[in-house]
């Protein structure tokens, strides 16, 4: 039948691991007059509550075998729940039914066995393997099929639609495709773990689920809608942030807060360091002593691109460095903690602004683009300067604080877009160059926002440099130390400029584009 209407007893199938509310629901179904089958744990529940309920044993005319593996599989259970009822096939379905004794099933309540929870307990592979549920997906797959004669509830927050009246075939609809989605998302759970050992395996499955709570109002433009999605059970620092006051964030306040956060956790805990990002690019990076410092240092490095960014510091933000963000306007401030006494200020003083707790992050090492109709994928970009071995190629060696501003200024280089080129002196950025279509024009939109700044300082390059043109620039502003990977077919004709003016020249041995 098309609706929940009937005139005979109709009868339900209730099988569940996640128990909330299903004993209200069962209860509310018996009253209203329906047959209720049962399996194992729910059986139990609903026998514990007093509520009537028959075995799917006796259903079936045999019993649970192989510890519960084999219950549900037979056609007493499958031929119930997968016979039209629809008036141009009912007959023959309903004729074949009696002829088998069977009963219809008009609700399917099942939920499926907690894979992804024991997992993430780190349960031995056997318990793993035993968690994998089988008749579960069969039932909700089959009822799914056959939505427009029976109810499919996976998730509890629907069960009230199964007590109205009547359910209309939009209604079922939805929660087919619910059911649908439900099982696709445990079958890529489950992939994803027995495949955790490949990177890059020959075919992918991702388990996609909106984020509960968050409501985009848009995209990256008001005529695009936008929304955001959980990877499986991962969890991510902005994904899984606390927004303790402002404004909701919006598409771009994701994108760029996560930027801002991937940067500044680069760098040393023992050190305060502080981001500022706009439109996905560092504009200003600093070390300090506190985390005020770092903050005042990072926004004088550019004051005018800094206005509208978002910032992130690797401390906790106490009432002295939130105060000192007063007359700056800010999108989104991310940190591991914010005090009592800045939050009440940023509530006050800055009401709009996105206060944010970092959240944890257990995230996978594979990272994605989209393309029209398909996704990239790599493993991140996980290299750290430690992992160097950086050689310097020129006759003057860069000195101590030279070392230590090349080390910071290749950590942004990093986390900014190609082509990019950075200047830094003395733990701060003084002229970031990101985006650009040539090395060149990087170098000199740094030299540009840098001015009186580049004496003195030190440049790193994402990508090695073909020409000896921006080493030449470099030195005619007066920087002293110049990082990049090497590997340039003109590498000895750059090392001769270098040497010619002066500058130490360092090579990485590592590109980090990042577009």
């Amino acid at each position: 039948m098309a609706t929940n209407e009937a005139t005979t007893k109709r009868r339900a199938l209730i099988s569940v691991s996640d128990k909330a509310g299903v004993l209200d629901f069962a209860r509310d179904l018996a009253a209203a007059g329906w047959e209720l089958l049962s399996t194992g744990g729910t059986l139990q529940a609903l026998t514990v509550a007093g509520i009537p309920a028959t075995s799917v044993a006796e259903v079936t005319g045999f019993p649970e075998i192989m510890d519960g593996r084999v219950k549900t599989l037979h056609p007493n259970i499958h031929g119930g729940i997968l016979a039209r009822r629809d008036a141009a096939n009912a007959g023959a379905h309903l004729a074949e039914l009696a002829a088998h004794s069977i009963t219809p099933i008009d609700l399917v309540c099942v939920n499926l066995y907690p894979f992804r929870e024991t997992v993430e307990k780190g349960a031995d592979f056997e318990s793993v393997i035993e968690n994998i549920d089988v008749g579960g997906p069969a039932m909700i797959r089959a009822a799914a099929k056959n939505h427009a004669s029976v109810l499919v509830l996976v998730d509890p927050t629907d069960y009230g639609l199964a007590l109205q009246p009547s359910v209309s075939l939009p209604d079922r609809q939805r929660l087919a495709a619910k059911a649908f989605a439900h099982t696709a998302a445990y079958d890529a759970a489950i992939a994803a773990h027995l495949n955790e050992s490949a990177e890059l395996p020959a075919q992918l499955t991702l388990e996609l689920n909106q984020l509960k709570g968050v409501e985009l109002r848009y995209g990256e433009n008001p005529h695009q809608p936008g929304a955001v999605y959980r990877v499986g059970s991962q969890q991510g620092p902005v994904l899984d942030a606390q927004v303790l006051s402002g404004k909701p964030m919006s598409f771009n306040n994701y994108g760029d807060t996560d930027a801002a956060w991937a940067l500044v956790q680069e760098f040393p805990v023992h050190t305060a360091a502080c981001v500022c990002v706009k439109h996905a690019n560092p504009c200003g990076v600093a070390l300090g002593a506190s985390a005020k410092e770092a903050w005042e240092r990072a926004r004088d490095a550019d004051t005018l691109s800094v206005f509208g960014g978002v910032v992130a510091l690797n401390r906790p933000v106490d009432l002295e460095t939130a105060q000192a963000m007063r007359g700056t306007f800010l999108e989104v401030l991310i940190a591991p903690e914010i005090s009592t006494e800045a939050l009440e200020w940023f509530q006050a003083k800055k009401p709009d602004l996105r206060v944010l707790r970092a959240g944890p992050s257990k995230f996978s090492a594979t990272e994605f683009r989209p393309l029209s109709g398909g996704l990239l994928a790599q493993t991140r970009d996980l290299r750290s300067w430690d992992d160097l071995c950086p050689e310097v190629v020129t006759l003057r060696q860069p000195t101590e604080s030279e070392w230590a501003d090349l080390a910071f200024a290749w950590r942004v280089t990093k986390h900014a877009r190609s082509n990019n080129v950075v200047l830094a002196r003395a733990g701060v950025t003084v002229g970031v160059g990101a985006g650009a279509v040539s090395r060149i024009w990087a170098a000199e939109r740094a030299v540009q926002n840098a001015g009186e700044g580049a004496q003195g300082a030190v440049m790193a390059s994402e990508a090695f440099f073909p020409y000896d043109d921006v080493v030449r620039l470099a030195a005619s502003v007066g920087v002293v130390a110049v990082l990049q990977p090497g590997g340039a077919k003109r590498d000895p004709e750059i090392i001769v400029a270098a040497n010619e003016l002066g500058v130490s020249m360092v090579f990485s041995g590592s590109r980090h584009f990042r577009h």
